[in-house]
């Protein structure tokens, strides 16, 4: 999509700082990260969320983050955890469907802020996902 600032990174029409590159995803530096190294998984077909990507992208994607990603960041920058996140409309800036692989530290204060006055109870929305 010729407008979509992902598409242009993995095009290489703007820069970007990238770790990794293979025929179907490029996994680039956030350039507003949460935490230190924190990454884009970038599937370099435009899919805009993850009802339209397909089973064989998603598994090569998370196939590299644990076969060589997650090892990469335990090994050179010394995280001690990683938290995967991927969002669909409603807080997805940017529509390209992509996961972010947040790297976890012991006091990182990473911060994933939610309204707990809105949150109802387990058993009601258990109750509601069942019904």
């Amino acid at each position: 999509m010729k407008d979509c600032i992902f598409c242009k990174i993995i095009n290489n029409e703007l820069p970007s700082k990238t770790v990794y590159e293979d025929d179907i995803i490029k996994v680039i530096m956030n350039i507003n990260p949460n935490t230190n190294g924190h990454l884009l998984v970038l599937p370099k077909k435009h899919l805009v969320n993850l009802m339209d990507t397909d089973n064989e992208t998603i598994n090569h994607m998370l196939n590299v983050v644990r076969e060589k990603l997650y090892p990469m960041l335990k090994e050179k920058i010394k995280c001690e955890g990683l938290t995967l996140a991927q969002n669909n409309e409603l807080g997805q800036e940017i529509k390209h469907y992509h996961l972010h692989l947040i790297p976890r530290y012991q006091n990182d204060n990473a911060d994933f802020n939610y309204n707990k006055d809105i949150l109802k109870e387990v058993e009601d929305v258990y109750n509601d996902l069942t019904k």
